[in-house]
């Protein structure tokens, strides 16, 4: 099991004096629409100063209202496109998102089987838009050869409680810790849980593990309806992770971008909103005239700009 969250120093890996982003390996499938997948991914590990090596298992058909199909990538394309450029590049965290298949999820096992220093964060998004017997199939494959692997397990909480206590007979709604320990059944330490609804205004979410809660995080609930929270908040702990911040740091950090990316979400078409990953590249009054002739001073995301108890909304 890659329980192990001291990532290498990327720096240890240059020459002296060079300085170097960490290199995250994520496995996910294209999104044309821009709301989840890859797209997330990139500009989420990029805000938070991680170097992304984006492995491509599949492409949605999907707008952002709602996903139409998905065609998967056979498992030799995924293997191949991953081990060419770990042979070039150490890599410091990788993500799984969804990757079409239980052959690709087999590949994939193999690789971080092969780099088992390494810490895997898995995202489960909600396949709801899938047939019931190819969710089940993925489901059951990635229980048996993704979650041995993974180090922290994000999910929705109605999602990952449909998957892992599909036999819930309890009074109350299952708990952080009893997801965790369901999760941790597959050998999965940590588990974070989000949309765990608190009050009619809140949702929460928490780091657990099988003993505790580790951190909890209360954000007021938007109106809008989002596509591609999951796969933001996943990606951007990963990339802190990569980085060097601890488990807890980096849940805090990870939840407060997001919170605040929502915050500056849009819509750019009839369906769904999207979360703006870079709403911290461009201010709220841009001066047309000064960005012209001058280029802003840092292009980079300082994480000191996100307060760890504060949102804007």
């Amino acid at each position: 099991m890659s329980d192990h969250l001291d990532t290498p120093d990327p720096a240890e890996e240059n020459a002296p004096g060079e300085l170097a982003l960490p290199c995250v390996m994520v496995f996910n499938a294209n999104d044309p629409s821009g709301a989840g997948g890859l797209a997330a991914d990139i500009a989420a590990m990029s805000s938070a100063s991680a170097h992304v090596l984006p492995v491509v298992t599949g492409a949605y058909v999907r707008d952002t209202s709602e996903v139409h199909d998905h065609i998967t990538f056979d498992e030799e394309a995924v293997s191949e496109q991953a081990r060419c450029a770990l042979e070039d590049m150490p890599v410091q965290a990788f993500k799984v998102g969804f990757v079409g298949s239980p052959e690709n999820l087999s590949a994939i096992a193999e690789i971080t089987t092969d780099y088992a220093e390494v810490p895997v964060i898995a995202y489960m998004p909600d396949l709801s838009w899938w047939d019931e017997m190819s969710i089940e199939t993925y489901l059951d494959a990635c229980a048996e050869l993704l979650l041995p692997q993974t180090t922290v397990l994000v999910g929705n909480h109605s999602t990952l409680c449909r998957w892992l206590l599909p036999d819930w007979e309890g009074d109350r709604p299952p708990h952080a810790r009893d997801v965790a320990r369901a999760a941790a059944v597959h050998g999965v330490p940590y588990t974070l849980v989000t949309g765990f609804n608190a009050a009619d205004q809140y949702l929460e979410s928490h780091l657990a593990s099988p003993e505790t809660v580790l951190a909890t995080a209360r954000y007021e609930r938007f109106e809008a309806t989002f596509s591609g929270a999951g796969d933001t908040l996943s990606a951007a702990l990963c990339a802190l992770i990569a980085g060097g911040a601890d488990l807890q740091t980096a849940c805090a950090e990870a939840l407060t971008y997001l919170d605040q990316c929502l915050d500056a979400g849009f819509q750019p078409g009839m369906g769904h909103a999207i979360p703006d990953r870079l709403f911290w590249a461009h201010d709220d009054e841009p001066d047309e005239s000064a960005a012209a002739v001058e280029p802003p001073s840092d292009s980079t995301l300082d994480l000191s700009d996100f307060p760890l108890d504060t949102t804007k909304h």
